[in-house]
Parts: C-alpha cells; sequence; structure tokens
C-alpha cells in the first residue's frame, strides 16, 4: 500500500473548488461529501453546540460557494483553506451570540419574565408564572428569538440578521420553540 501524502485529495479537492467556481452545484455536493465531516468536527470543537454547529456549517458552504473563484492552488492545500472559512464562521458565530442579549428589568428580572404581566385574579397570577416556568427551560437563544418575534414584532429576516443565522434556521427556532411552549402550558404537562 502506498503511503498517502495527501496530494491526490489535494487534486480533488483543488478540481472541485475549480468546478464550484464555475457554479457547478454537483461539486459542491461532492465537496461536502468529502469535507463536511472534518469541517463539522473543527466547528463543533469551537461552538459546542450541534445545532448552532450545523447552521454555521450550513453558513461555512454557502461561504464556499460564493468564494471558491478567490482559491488559489499556489497559496496552498485547499483543505486548510476550507478549515480557515469554517473556523473563522464558528468565531464569528460565537461572537455574534456573545453580544446578542435581551434587556433586563429594572430589578434585574429577565425581559421576558415581565411579558404576562398580571392584570387581573388569580388565573392571571398563575398564567404569567406558568408562562414564566415554561420559558425559563428553553434555550435562552431561542426563546430571545421567539420574544422578540411575538412580543416586539420583529420578522424572520429581522431575527435572521440579529442572531446571524439563515431566516430557515429562525423559522425552525420559532416553529419548535413554539411547539415545546404549547406542550409545556399544556395541562397536565
Amino acid at each position: 500500500m502506498a503511503p498517502r501524502d495527501g496530494s491526490g485529495e489535494d487534486a480533488i479537492l483543488a478540481g472541485l473548488l475549480r468546478e464550484i467556481a464555475g457554479r457547478d452545484e454537483a461539486a459542491l455536493r461532492a465537496l461536502y461529501e468529502r469535507t463536511a465531516a472534518k469541517l463539522l468536527g473543527l466547528i463543533l470543537r469551537i461552538q459546542r453546540d450541534r445545532s448552532l454547529a450545523e447552521d454555521v456549517l450550513q453558513d461555512v458552504y454557502l461561504r464556499i460557494w460564493h468564494a471558491a473563484g478567490s482559491y488559489a492552488p499556489a497559496a496552498g492545500a485547499p483543505l486548510p483553506w476550507l478549515c480557515a472559512i469554517a473556523r473563522n464562521r464558528a468565531i464569528d458565530g460565537m461572537r455574534r451570540r456573545s453580544e446578542v442579549t435581551m434587556p433586563s428589568g429594572e430589578a434585574g428580572e429577565a425581559y421576558w419574565e415581565r411579558l404576562a404581566a398580571p392584570g387581573g385574579g388569580e388565573d392571571a397570577i398563575l398564567d404569567r408564572d406558568a408562562l414564566v416556568a415554561c420559558l425559563s427551560r428553553l434555550d435562552p437563544t431561542q426563546r430571545d428569538c421567539v420574544v422578540l418575534a411575538y412580543c416586539e414584532g420583529w420578522s424572520r429576516e429581522e431575527l435572521a440578521a440579529r442572531y446571524g443565522r439563515p431566516v430557515n434556521t429562525v423559522k425552525t427556532w420559532l416553529h419548535r420553540t413554539l411547539a415545546a411552549l404549547k406542550s409545556c402550558l399544556e395541562p397536565g404537562a
């Protein structure tokens, strides 16, 4: 068995990048199949959250689709170039996530805890407490996304820009988070 020096794989990846630069979708799929596991592993070491890492991975391949023409084989092997894109996107995602915070109340309470202000009667107080308890069980980013969408009227596009995620990811977050809230708020939950 001949030793593996990577030059054969480098040639394949470089060829795929050339084809992607020419807008060949099949080449992008082939590149994905060859590199996604490695790039996802790299992203996971930075992100630590699989769903966020998968979102970053999607963004990485979108970036590759747009930037494939800028890859210069003379500058180095293709895999380190791909890894640099993945690493940079993962770090950018971490920065965006740390910058996104919701305002807190005067007494330090979370913004979402003030949503269902009791308007009267024991039922309103119980409803508010149930809502706060259910909201507190959610992933903070997704919870804040739902609050901004349904209480502040933010569009999916605005949320996607704020959280640095694709619109379809935001739609999925909203759908799943609302389902989780519904399940939590149902009697007997």
